[in-house]
């Protein structure tokens, strides 16, 4: 049985904050604002994940409210995500996610990225698509407020 979840984040910008993005460090002067690394490609993946198998939100299995995950890197909350779907018996098939940034410039950073995603989440870069784009200088992105990330996974029951 094959199921399919769409994930969408937003974080907006803040100082004193560093841009992790699929887990690298983007070089920017300004990070996204959150309660864990803000990695808010790597969000809306999680959300993309737990929907396609009728879980709650990553906010659900991983509250701001939880002082023990304050900083928690998003590629680990990627992978406790797949310790969820395996403990369901389900595998990934593939995930394809779109960044939504004026700045910085996000495609010399996306071969990285494929590859921290696949590692994390225990499959091959070939089933990670990513794209980026920009808003074309519309609304709160287009005024370089914060960054969208939109994610749909598909998955597979191991039966």
């Amino acid at each position: 049985m094959f199921r399919t979840g769409i994930g969408y984040d937003a974080h907006r910008f803040g100082v004193n904050r560093k841009l992790v993005l699929g887990g690298v460090e983007i070089p920017h002067a300004r990070g996204l604002e959150g309660h864990s690394d803000a990695d808010v490609l790597s969000h809306a993946i999680a959300d993309a994940l737990l929907g396609a198998i009728g879980e709650r939100d990553i906010g659900h299995h991983f509250p701001n409210t939880d002082e023990s995950i304050r900083g928690i890197s998003s590629l680990e909350i990627l992978r406790r995500v797949r310790e969820i779907l395996a403990a369901q018996d389900y595998r990934l098939v593939n995930i394809d996610a779109s960044l939504i940034a004026e700045a910085p410039k996000i495609g010399p950073h996306l071969e990285a990225m494929r590859e921290n995603l696949a590692a994390a989440l225990g499959i091959q870069t070939s089933q990670v698509g990513l794209k980026a784009t920009t808003n074309e200088g519309m609304g709160a992105i287009g005024r370089e407020e914060g960054m969208y990330a939109m994610a749909v996974a598909t998955v597979e029951r191991k039966i």
